[in-house]
C-alpha cells in the first residue's frame, strides 16, 4: 500500500488510483474512509470484501460540491417543501458532518445503496477529502476504513491497524477533528434522524423546527440496575433506530452492534457508573475529570492508564473527537472488559452515546 500525504501531487496520485478502480483510505473531518469510485461496481464490491461488510448495509457517497448532488440524487422526486428544506439544511450544514438520504438517480449502482431507492450523500468539509473527491471524478463511496462492526479510525495508523495493506493507498491527514461519523438525515415524509452524529438534533431543530420525540435520540440513561450482573448494557430508554442483521438498512450505522472493540464493552448512565467497584483487570472510560475523580475517591482506584477520561473539562465536543481513539487505547491494554460512562444526552453527546450503546450491543 502506498503511503501518501496531503500535497497536491499526492492527492493526484490517490485520485488516479480511485479513477482506475482502486481503493484509497483518506481523512475526513469525522473518521477515515475507505474510498472507491461510486459508479464502479467492481471497486464497490472490493470495498465490501475488504471490510467484511454485508451488502445490505449501504455506503455513503461523498461529493465535493453542491453541483454534484444532482448527479446522485433525483431531486425531482422530492416535493417542493422537501426540496426547500433540503436546500435550507444544505446551505447551513454543508460542507460538514451531515448526510442526507435522498431519492437516487437510476444510474447510481445498487451495490452502493443496498438496492434501496435512496442514496446517502455527504459533502465533507475536510480540505484534503474535498480535493481528492473532486480529482477522482466527483463521487466517492466511502464507509469507515475499519473491519466491519469495529472501532472507526480517526488517525491513519488506526486504519492501517484495521485493514493492513488491503487498500491501494492511504492519505495521512492527521487526526480527525470531529471524531464521530456524520449525522444521517432522511428528508422524504418528514425529517428523521437515522443516525446521530456530528450535527446535533438541536442544531437541526433550530433551523427546521421540532422533530418528533425519540427521533434519533436516546433517553433515560440512569435506570437502576443490579450492577453485579454485568452481562449486558445497563442502559435503556428511547433509542436511535436499529436494524436487525440481514434486514436492509436505510442508512449506515443502524445495526444494533457496531463500532465495537475486541473486548466486551459495558455502557452505563453516570449514576450507575459511579456505583461500580474498581476491578484491576478492567478498563474504564469516563466522560469528565470530575466524574473520574469522584469515582476514584470512593473506590480507591489507582492512577493507571486503564482508567481514561475523554475530556477533563467535561467538553462533549472534545470527548467525541477522542472517543474512538481512547476506546482503541483501552482495547489494546489487554483489559478483561471496558466500562464506559454516558455523556449528557444533548448536542454531540447523543452521537457519542449512540456509538457506545451500539459498541456494547
Amino acid at each position: 500500500m502506498i503511503r501518501l500525504g496531503t500535497s497536491a501531487a499526492d492527492l493526484g496520485r490517490a485520485a488516479a488510483i480511485i479513477k482506475a478502480g482502486g481503493l484509497a483510505i483518506f481523512p475526513t473531518e469525522t473518521v477515515y474512509g475507505l474510498g472507491a469510485d461510486a459508479f464502479n461496481t467492481h471497486a464497490l464490491a472490493r470495498v465490501f470484501d475488504v471490510k467484511g461488510r454485508p451488502r445490505f448495509d449501504p455506503l455513503i457517497i461523498h461529493i465535493a460540491g453542491f453541483s454534484a448532488l444532482e448527479r446522485i440524487a433525483d431531486l425531482d422526486a422530492l416535493g417542493s417543501p422537501e426540496r426547500l428544506l433540503l436546500e435550507k439544511l444544505a446551505k447551513k450544514f454543508w460542507p460538514g458532518p451531515l448526510t442526507f438520504v435522498l431519492p437516487k438517480r437510476p444510474e447510481v449502482p445498487d451495490l452502493a445503496t443496498a438496492a434501496l431507492p435512496t442514496a446517502a450523500i455527504r459533502f465533507p468539509s475536510q480540505s484534503a477529502a474535498q480535493k481528492l473527491i473532486e480529482l477522482s471524478g466527483g463521487a466517492v463511496a466511502a464507509p469507515s476504513a475499519n473491519r466491519f462492526g469495529r472501532i472507526s479510525p480517526t488517525r491513519a495508523e488506526h486504519a492501517v491497524a484495521e485493514l493492513g495493506d488491503a487498500a491501494d493507498c492511504i492519505i495521512d491527514g492527521g487526526p480527525c477533528s470531529v471524531g464521530v461519523e456524520s449525522t444521517v438525515l432522511s428528508i422524504q415524509g418528514g425529517l428523521k434522524i437515522l443516525r446521530p452524529g456530528g450535527i446535533s438534533r438541536e442544531q437541526i431543530e433550530e433551523l427546521a423546527g421540532p422533530l418528533p420525540e425519540g427521533n434519533g435520540i436516546s433517553a433515560n440513561l440512569n435506570v437502576p440496575q443490579d450492577t453485579t450482573q454485568r452481562t449486558g448494557i445497563i442502559i435503556s430508554g428511547n433509542k436511535a433506530a436499529t436494524m436487525e442483521e440481514g434486514e436492509p438498512a436505510a442508512s449506515p450505522g443502524m445495526l444494533k452492534s457496531h463500532y465495537a472493540p475486541e473486548r466486551p464493552l459495558f455502557f452505563y448512565g453516570s449514576d450507575v457508573m459511579q456505583a461500580l467497584p474498581c476491578c484491576p483487570e478492567d478498563g474504564y472510560l469516563f466522560f469528565s475529570g470530575t466524574s473520574r475523580k469522584t469515582w476514584a475517591a470512593r473506590t480507591g482506584a489507582p492512577d493507571t492508564d486503564r482508567i481514561i477520561t475523554l475530556s477533563e473539562s467535561g467538553d462533549a465536543v472534545e470527548a467525541a473527537a477522542r472517543l474512538f481513539e481512547y476506546l482503541r487505547l483501552l482495547d489494546g491494554k489487554g483489559v478483561r472488559r471496558i466500562h464506559a460512562e454516558a455523556l449528557p444526552e444533548k448536542g454531540i453527546g447523543a452521537a457519542v452515546n449512540d456509538r457506545l450503546r451500539r459498541a456494547a450491543g
